[in-house]
């Protein structure tokens, strides 16, 4: 267990010493950064004071319609935003003013510039090994291929989750700066398919966040699959990216088709199942999306072992 600890530290150690690393980090900062202080100088977001809310709300009431009356194709969002502001009024509640937690919840987006670093680390991680020479002097330690695979992929999910945590935290200390702190459990009114409801902001963080990392994480093992199958970092950067971004667009090409529902982007997204969303396609359940992911990890991850475990590298 010692020797496999090790092999996980020196995998992560490989990792965070190239400088490639740190500016995966610095540039999602930046991002950061200049999101919030964009929203801070640009954004309409209101302050409500407890004996002045009402009057708040009204007067942001009046001028979203105002606003609609002099540009009618954003009449529907702000009738949306005005509903919401209706159910604090109806139910006396004093909203809460725009604060770090909100400010995380809108950088959920950011989680799909971490799966792009994470395929681009997972992509590289063996085959770089075959590229720079140094996949004999790994293979001839006392240690198995299978640890040294386990190790390998262990520290490509360390890097995803450490870089996902980042983003969260980061978040929450620029918003903390720029917007100040709104509670240990804000809960804001949101719009969802269902109608209108009141809901806490750190549970809307821990779902959003949680269905990215499904996404994530298959991505991850899909890089990690293609590094292990062609030795190729370009190519599993490549692809891996490239159905990042294509997957969804594959699968409605295919919709009316049957079989389309196994395709593995039509089952990457749980959250498809839940706030009374609608599934992609008929026939398609939480339990059948979970047992397709399932399915394609368990093939991701056998493929990835019988490649590294079975290849001879005498020609390496």
């Amino acid at each position: 267990m010692g020797n496999f600890i090790n092999l996980i530290q020196n995998e992560l150690i490989k990792i965070y010493r190239l400088k490639s690393t740190w500016a995966m980090y610095i540039i999602v900062g930046i991002i950061i950064v200049g999101l919030g202080i964009f929203i801070k100088s640009y954004g309409e977001y209101m302050t409500y004071e407890e004996d002045s809310w009402r009057e708040t709300l009204e007067a942001e009431n009046q001028s979203l319609l105002d606003e609609s009356e002099e540009f009618p194709g954003i009449a529907e969002f702000n009738q949306s935003l005005i509903e919401q502001n209706n159910y604090y009024l109806e139910n006396d509640i004093i909203p809460v003013s725009y604060g770090a937690w909100q400010f995380v919840m809108e950088n959920e987006m950011l989680l799909s510039l971490v799966s792009l670093f994470t395929i681009i680390v997972a992509a590289g991680i063996l085959a770089n090994e075959f590229r720079w020479g140094t996949i004999k002097l790994l293979l001839i330690r006392p240690i198995s291929r299978t640890k040294i695979l386990i190790a390998k992929y262990s520290s490509v999910l360390l890097f995803s989750f450490i870089t996902a945590f980042f983003v969260l935290f980061f978040s929450w200390i620029v918003g903390l700066i720029l917007f100040g702190f709104d509670g240990m459990n804000p809960h804001i009114v949101l719009e969802k398919n269902e109608g209108i409801e009141y809901v806490s902001v750190i549970g809307e963080i821990l779902t959003g966040y949680g269905f990215s990392l499904i996404n994530l994480l298959m991505m991850a093992t899909f890089a990690f699959m293609i590094s292990a199958i062609f030795r190729n970092s370009a190519l599993a950067i490549g692809l891996a990216i490239f159905l990042m971004l294509a997957g969804n667009q594959i699968v409605f090409f295919f919709i009316e088709r049957d079989w389309a529902k196994y395709i593995l982007f039509a089952n990457t997204d749980l959250s498809q199942y839940v706030n009374g969303n609608t599934p992609l396609m008929e026939g398609m359940t939480l339990g059948f999306s979970v047992t397709m992911l399932v399915i394609y990890y368990v093939i991701f991850v056998a493929l990835s072992w019988v490649f590294f475990t079975k290849r001879d590298v005498a020609g390496y």
